[in-house]
């Protein structure tokens, strides 16, 4: 995958989470949940942009790496979400697909990459 694709994902992989933070209930849990999984949902791509400028191959692996870890917690969230049953509607179990997926390219990246470094 290239790395424009990604971050294209990655951009729409936010704006899926925001809609889903919106939908969230508007007592204690709900915002509480929100605020974690708006930080961590939307930091991910920000990391990978961070990446995508890194000015070493080790800068660069550190900052997916801090990538990775925000989007292993936006899984953890939205499981939580799922799992509570938080939404009134239909959970997007899509959504939840997509950040396995991109939690699997992102840690295949840091593999690869410090595979070449040797």
């Amino acid at each position: 995958m290239k790395g424009d694709e990604l971050a294209d994902r990655l951009l729409n992989f936010a704006v899926r989470i925001i809609e889903v933070s919106t939908k969230l209930p508007r007592n204690p849990v709900g915002r509480h949940i929100a605020g974690q999984i708006v930080e961590a949902g939307t930091s991910v791509g920000a990391h990978y942009e961070e990446a995508r400028g890194a000015e070493s191959r080790a800068d660069f692996v550190h900052k997916l790496g801090v990538a990775l870890k925000e989007c292993r917690e936006t899984r953890y969230w939205l499981k939580v979400i799922q799992r509570a049953k938080l939404l009134s509607g239909e959970f997007p179990a899509g959504l939840l697909v997509e950040a396995d997926s991109l939690c699997g390219i992102l840690g295949q990246s840091i593999l690869t990459t410090k595979g070449r470094g040797k």
